[in-house]
């Protein structure tokens, strides 16, 4: 049996994976197994999930998300909300929600599946389960729009495929013109909430500025930044200053006490993806296993504290 078909046959009877399982099951290093699954993820084979386990994603086939509820566990408070409110209700309306849920729902992906509602010109978003069939979520749309003496939802369903960007749209019925309305199903990347961000007041992140200064010290600059969590977890495309000329970089840096070796796992992979080498920014101490882990297997990867 194909090394591939063999892990995806692990898959089918386990469910939902992480690279070190795989790497036990076939014989082989962390790397490999990783390279293996990045490759079955680019053909669609498998499927990667946005939750984490120690900072490093499931792996899982196309008909498993069901058993995505399994890692739930592993979801912050905020989010752990969100997700319990949203399998309760099925429906969520985005913009009569609490502030602090509509951010966790931004944050479940494999759960929440933001939905544009377009009805006379206006567009609202509405969180959908992830389970829920579209279909589905439109009567329950219906309902909560006739709750507040809307018109009912009528008119079509459009999916919006992350790797489209063309909308496509698939009409549900016939209806008058005057009446029409949609729902597209869009990415929560491009859920836009003005009233949110207004009411969010900024928050100051002491972490970056400390990156910042250990760039500005070590002559590093900086092509791409992007903040996952503040004062947390923040991701970089840096350049550093070598005798060769200035060598690029994927960096992340992370506030925590301990680092992992899912930790570490996690931005390795982030990385070839990028095809770039890693820098690692920390104000923590690896774990034994990470540090173990980093020296037989992570040996390209540079390391240094904050």
């Amino acid at each position: 049996m194909d090394i591939r078909d063999k892990i995806i046959e692990f898959i089918r009877l386990k469910g939902p994976i992480l690279p070190v399982q795989v790497s036990k099951e076939i014989g082989t290093d962390i790397l490999m197994a990783s390279a293996h699954l990045s490759e079955l993820s680019s053909n669609k084979k498998v499927k990667i999930s946005s939750v984490k386990i120690g900072g490093s994603p499931l792996y899982y086939l196309p008909g498993q998300e069901h058993l995505l509820q399994n890692f739930s566990s592993n979801l912050h408070e905020r989010e752990k909300e969100a997700y319990a409110l949203l399998n309760q209700k099925k429906i969520l309306r985005d913009n009569i929600i609490e502030p602090v849920i509509r951010v966790a729902l931004r944050a479940i992906k494999d759960f929440a599946i933001p939905l544009q509602v377009n009805y006379k010109g206006n567009q609202e978003i509405f969180w959908k389960w992830y389970l829920l069939p579209t279909k589905d979520a439109e009567e329950l749309i219906k309902t909560q729009l006739k709750a507040i003496k809307e018109e009912p939802v009528k008119g079509e369903i459009e999916a919006k495929k992350p790797e489209i960007k063309r909308e496509e749209q698939k009409p549900v019925k016939e209806i008058k013109k005057e009446e029409q309305k949609t729902i597209k199903e869009v990415k929560p990347a491009e859920v836009e909430d003005k009233k949110l961000r207004a009411a969010e007041k900024p928050l100051k992140d002491t972490f970056f500025n400390e990156i910042q200064n250990y760039f500005s010290k070590n002559k590093i600059s900086v092509t791409e930044q992007k903040i996952i969590r503040k004062n947390a977890e923040i991701s970089f495309i840096v350049e550093v200053p070598s005798s060769v000329g200035n060598l690029r970089y994927f960096c992340v840096a992370k506030s925590k006490k301990r680092i992992s070796d899912g930790d570490l796992n996690s931005v390795y992979i982030q990385a070839q993806s990028k095809k770039l080498p890693v820098l690692f920014l920390t104000k923590g101490e690896l774990t034994k296993k990470a540090k173990e882990i980093l020296e037989k297997e992570f040996k390209g990867m540079s390391i240094n504290k904050l």
